[in-house]
């Protein structure tokens, strides 16, 4: 394989950090762009189960992860005066297989991977992608901040609303696919409720989960609505204002963790949504994680698909001998099944965790999950 030629990448996220660590390994000269000022803060915890343990340990990250997991005991479903109607405790499965799956906070995780390449990758803060202009045997990059740049390779990694995408492959509207239901975040660094319990309460078409660990508390607000709502994603009143409203009536503890959601600085809103690509490879770029195959917070993959995918087609140019058409080709075939299946769950799970009526509100808080 060829040294030292250039790749860049946009995003410092799971899917970014993850294909830079195995570029870098295969020898090539990585650059990270990242709009934000440093790596972006905030999210909830991580599952790391199946492939994604294999990984981890091929990256040497296996044992820090295992101590930095969470322990997550119990499970409550509330109803509007806060009686736990279902508990479910939480045998420590990995009595039988200790290595087999790990929660992680997110900041902790995202971390770790930037401790493994900060030293040889370079990386540029505060920057993003305005333009690609592709010759034979390279794509020029123009950057916001005015300056250009040539690379082997170009790799969006920069999520759901990603600009390589929107650049090279068309209108966000394209690919996405409305999933009928909307979230909010925040996280509070404090315990709303005791430590390692996660909490469910839900109304019909409305619903909260909050999940306490490390001194803190995720607070999750979803809601369904009839009609998609048009909203700009980055317009933070705009987005709260519709939270707001949705929030206007609700019983249990909705009044305290209004306040809590809406007057955090962690507060993120978007719907639920899946990114559909016929190919996430088109010349000399391709899209990793969120941006070209989001399956929606419902599948519970959280960071893995990014830190999956990325391994695939590291693994597909390592096949090659760092012939990007053939790696390319691979991973749009080899990596596709894979994200049907996970895409498919993410729609099943979907409306498990949000009852649409009184009765099935009901019979969730008596039976919790279970079919």
């Amino acid at each position: 394989m060829e040294r030292n030629k250039k790749v860049l990448v946009s995003g410092a996220s799971f899917a970014g950090l993850t294909i830079a660590y195995w570029m870098n390994k295969m020898g090539y000269k990585v650059t990270i762009v990242e709009i934000g000022g440093y790596l972006k803060k905030g999210g909830t915890p991580v599952d790391i189960k199946d492939s994604t343990v294999d990984i981890v340990k091929r990256m040497g990250l296996f044992e820090q992860i295992k101590a930095n997991s969470l322990k997550l005991e119990k499970w409550e479903f509330k109803n509007a005066d806060d009686i736990t109607e279902k508990a479910i405790l939480l045998d420590q499965q990995d009595k039988e297989s200790p290595d087999s799956e790990f929660e992680i906070e997110r900041d902790v995780l995202l971390h770790m991977l930037f401790d493994t390449i900060k030293n040889d990758v370079k990386f540029i803060f505060g920057n993003s992608i305005t333009a690609l202009q592709e010759t034979e045997d390279h794509i020029t990059v123009s950057f916001k901040d005015g300056s250009q740049d040539t690379y082997e390779l170009v790799f969006g990694c920069d999520g759901i609303h990603s600009a390589v995408r929107r650049i090279w492959f068309g209108n966000e509207s394209e690919y996405t696919h409305f999933l009928g239901q909307y979230f909010s975040i925040a996280i509070t660094n404090k315990l709303l409720i005791k430590e390692s319990t996660l909490q469910l309460y839900a109304e019909p078409n409305k619903g909260f989960m909050l999940n306490a660990y490390n001194n803190k508390t995720d607070i999750v607000f979803t809601f369904r609505t009839a009609q998609e709502i048009p909203y700009d994603f980055r317009d933070q009143n705009q987005v709260k204002q519709i939270v707001f409203e949705q929030l206007q009536g609700m019983k249990w503890r909705a009044p305290e963790l209004k306040d809590e959601l809406l007057n955090s600085d962690s507060f993120y809103f978007d719907k639920f949504c899946q990114i559909k690509m016929p190919s996430w490879t088109k010349g000399r770029v391709a899209l990793v994680g969120d941006a070209g195959y989001c399956a929606s917070p419902a599948a519970g993959m959280g960071g893995s698909l990014a830190i999956i995918g990325a391994t695939a087609l590291a693994d597909a140019f390592e096949k090659y001998n760092g012939n990007f058409e053939l790696a390319f080709n691979d991973y749009n075939k080899d990596l596709r099944p894979f994200i049907t299946e996970v895409q498919a769950d993410a729609v099943d799970m979907l409306d498990k965790l949000l009852p649409a009526t009184e009765e099935e509100v009901k019979w969730r808080n008596k039976n919790g999950f279970s079919m």
